[in-house]
């Protein structure tokens, strides 16, 4: 039975539900050190990803090609717009408590924690292994980063944090039921790869919540569905 993207989606819906309603009791100087916490963490966790790439080139290949084909297709453009009709769509129901951002700054923060939370290494990687395996240890883990992360933007971006949960939900339960014919096609050098991209979008999700280098991080979404087919042409010819 899949239990954990269920466990994943309900942290950040209670966590963006929590942080939303608590944005005025919540100190200044908390809502600027969290986040600065989990961009650290998330470029930590990226160091460790990057460094089980099998082949280094296939991750910088897969990079460029699917930063390309993002920038191309405006995949970004795409997805923040996706995120003003979420914010304009609860906003009619719950007016915003907390942040005051005009639209640019709520876009950028929401696609950097929409990657974050939809598109990571470990969300992607934990919902095939569970799907294959049936262990669900590494999205429950997963889970209470999120709680908190989700909190803690929710008191700068509202209750559209919470939003977020559906999307994920959707991509974490396609990927845990697709696993068993995705996994049996693929070899150790391929998920190492493919994580290593992950890690690749986490690095700059990290840099773009730090505020050091605002990274178009869903425009490079596409380099992780290029990182496997990318690893197996990599070992097949090399």
């Amino acid at each position: 039975m899949i239990i954990g993207p269920y466990i994943n989606g309900s942290a950040i819906l209670l966590g963006g539900l929590a942080g939303a309603a608590m944005a005025q009791r919540m100190p200044e100087r908390l809502r600027a050190a969290m986040p600065l916490t989990f961009g650290a963490a998330s470029m930590a966790m990226a160091v460790i990803l990057i460094n089980r790439a099998a082949h280094m080139p296939v991750m910088v290949l897969a990079g460029i090609l699917g930063a390309l084909i993002g920038e191309l297709v405006y995949l970004e453009r795409g997805i923040g717009k996706v995120g003003g009709f979420a914010r304009a769509l609860v906003e009619k129901v719950v007016p915003a408590k907390a942040g005051g951002l005009s639209q640019e700054e709520f876009l950028e923060k929401f696609v950097a924690i929409l990657v974050l939370f939809c598109a990571s290494g470990t969300g992607i990687f934990g919902s095939m292994t569970e799907g294959m395996t049936g262990d669900a240890t590494i999205l429950i883990a997963k889970s209470f980063l999120d709680l908190f992360t989700a909190a803690i933007f929710a008191t700068t971006l509202g209750y559209a944090v919470a939003t977020i949960a559906v999307p994920q939900l959707a991509i974490q339960l396609g990927l845990a039921f697709g696993a068993t014919l995705i996994l049996p096609l693929t070899t150790p050098a391929m998920i190492a790869d493919f994580s290593a991209v992950g890690g690749l979008l986490m690095l700059a999700t990290g840099f773009r919540i730090c505020g050091i280098k605002v990274f178009p991080v869903a425009n490079m979404l596409p380099a992780l569905v290029l990182a496997m087919p990318i690893s197996a042409l990599w070992t097949h010819f090399f």
